[in-house]
């Protein structure tokens, strides 16, 4: 499992095979321990979705990010996307710039 369990769902997403937001759920659920509640897909893909706006100037990776009720991030009901990211693990889902050219 860990990140080649991710690329290999990012992979399928690509091939056609998941949608991009049951790959996140499929991540959260089985390549964390103890699994991560569904209910942070939504926050996970706006995460995913600031990070690669930052690319541009469109968006800040500190950019907070609601998170759902009964989640904190360090007391807080929200999170800057980019510890979104790095907590969950989420680096193989992102498009970066230039990728794929």
């Amino acid at each position: 499992m860990g990140s080649s369990y991710a690329l290999g769902l990012v992979g399928s997403v690509e091939d056609g095979l998941l949608e991009r937001e049951r790959a996140i759920e499929i991540h959260l659920r089985s390549n964390h321990y103890p699994p991560v509640p569904s209910s942070m897909v939504g926050p996970c893909l706006e995460a995913i979705e600031i990070i690669e706006r930052s690319q541009w100037g469109d968006a800040d990776v500190s950019d907070r990010v609601a998170l759902p009720d009964g989640v904190r991030w360090r007391g807080e009901e929200s999170a800057p996307a980019y510890a979104i990211v790095e907590s969950h693990h989420l680096e193989s889902f992102i498009q970066y710039e230039g990728e794929g050219e």
